[in-house]
């Protein structure tokens, strides 16, 4: 039987799903993943069949959310023109969602903003279907929707939560046209919230009750199961120049902003963490991401790709934009984190790092100095408390399988 994974976003959003399609693969099913051409490599590395979607991930308008520009009131309109953009980019994307799964598919797994897009188009085809996500984007009391808004308090948090579906602005977006091409109820985003929770339809969040835990006020059906580990290529071996670097002195400071960042501001922010990593007087791998971060001296190094798997815990701790991949990534290595959150679910997941122990603080990227950084990383490397911390959630991380239970919950929707 074949199971399609239907996603979007960047590289830390996507590679979750590879690692899950693998093991669904692992587990006797046909795994075929949709997603932009920029990942095509790396599904079919993981096993998987690659079917296409169009766009690219590197033009979803991250970079420009992550712009080193001080805070102001036009903030939060960028965010809702940002949000209108996603909306029009699903949109366009409706066609090759239809196209993926009419090259077959048994049960389709919906991620991202394809999320109820997915939903109706496996109400039209007849067959089952469910939720995933990386960041807990249901209406709940216990904290407001992690889209950097500050709590509202449990009535406030919930109503903000709900307001964000009523409005059509949540990543999870419906479309009454796409819905009444497909021959199903037209339904508005709202109506499809309400419909999946009549229903009951199994939704999946692929992080760590230990890291967030499950919402007590969430309806039946929807399960925080633990990580989605991403595929690890076998045998991956270091270049000479980065192996040479880890050999020569303690342990480095990792920075990278991943996904984050804006290459318009590369000098500027290169400059910023360059000059923490001095002030803090650490040894500082760099890692260049779509930004195109740089930063050279005797202590200093600047990579491109290594698999955090390795890398991490190798580092003494690990600064980083709290995209919900390379959160997980610096849990699972044991390191403590020091965060430069931009947008999104950044300001939820640096929030619940500090929470947990696990960091010393965070300063919004567009509010970071060089002295206030290095303070911070001073403290994650120096105080034994962050690292203890750090590697006792690394451990229950190590005890938890979150694959295995989304498999178990497709075998059981498969009929098997």
């Amino acid at each position: 039987m074949t199971v399609l994974i239907l996603t979007t976003g960047t590289h830390g959003d996507i590679a979750p799903f590879i690692g899950l399609g693998r093991r669904l693969k692992e587990s006797g099913y046909d795994v075929a993943i949709a997603t932009y051409e920029a990942f095509s490599e790396q599904v079919r590395a993981g096993g998987c069949e690659f079917r296409r979607l169009t766009g690219d991930p590197s033009r979803l308008g991250v970079a420009e959310q992550g712009r080193l520009k001080k805070p102001g009131p036009g903030d939060t309109l960028r965010t809702v023109r940002w949000l209108k953009d996603i909306a029009r980019h699903v949109d366009e994307l409706s066609g090759d969602l239809v196209a993926a799964a009419r090259q077959g598919a048994d049960i389709l797994l919906c991620c991202g903003l394809t999320t109820f897009y997915g939903y109706h188009l496996a109400k039209a085809l007849g067959i089952p279907s469910m939720g995933l996500a990386l960041q807990p984007l249901h209406p709940t009391g216990e904290f407001p929707p992690p889209l950097g808004t500050p709590s509202l308090g449990r009535r406030g948090n919930h109503a903000l939560g709900r307001l964000m579906f009523t409005t059509g602005l949540h990543p999870w977006r419906s479309s009454p046209r796409f819905c009444r091409e497909l021959g199903v109820p037209a339904l508005t985003t709202a109506q499809t919230l309400r419909q999946t929770a009549r229903e009951r339809w199994p939704v999946h969040y692929g992080f760590s009750p230990t890291v967030a835990p499950r919402p007590a006020d969430w309806r039946p059906g929807i399960e925080v199961v633990g990580y989605w580990w991403p595929h690890e290529e076998p045998g991956w071996r270091p270049p000479r120049e980065l192996a040479d670097f880890l050999d020569a002195g303690p342990a480095p400071v990792r920075v990278g902003l991943g996904s984050g960042g804006d290459p318009r501001d590369r000098e500027e922010i290169s400059a910023l963490l360059a000059a923490a990593l001095r002030k803090a007087g650490v040894r500082g791998i760099v890692q260049s991401g779509w930004a195109g971060l740089h930063a050279t001296g005797d202590d200093l190094l600047t990579i491109g790709e290594a698999p955090h798997h390795w890398l991490f815990p190798r580092t003494a701790a690990v600064v980083h934009h709290v995209g919900a991949g390379t959160t997980a990534a610096a849990l699972r290595a044991g390191v403590p984190a020091v965060t430069l959150p931009t947008f999104g679910d950044a300001p939820f997941w640096a929030r619940r790092l500090v929470a947990l122990g696990a960091s010393p603080g965070y300063v919004p990227l567009n509010q970071a100095d060089p002295d206030r950084l290095a303070r911070l990383i001073r403290a994650a490397v120096d105080q034994p408390r962050y690292r203890e911390r750090s590697r006792g959630l690394a451990t229950a991380l190590a005890a938890e399988d979150g694959a295995a239970r989304t498999v178990e919950t497709v075998r059981r929707l498969l009929g098997g």
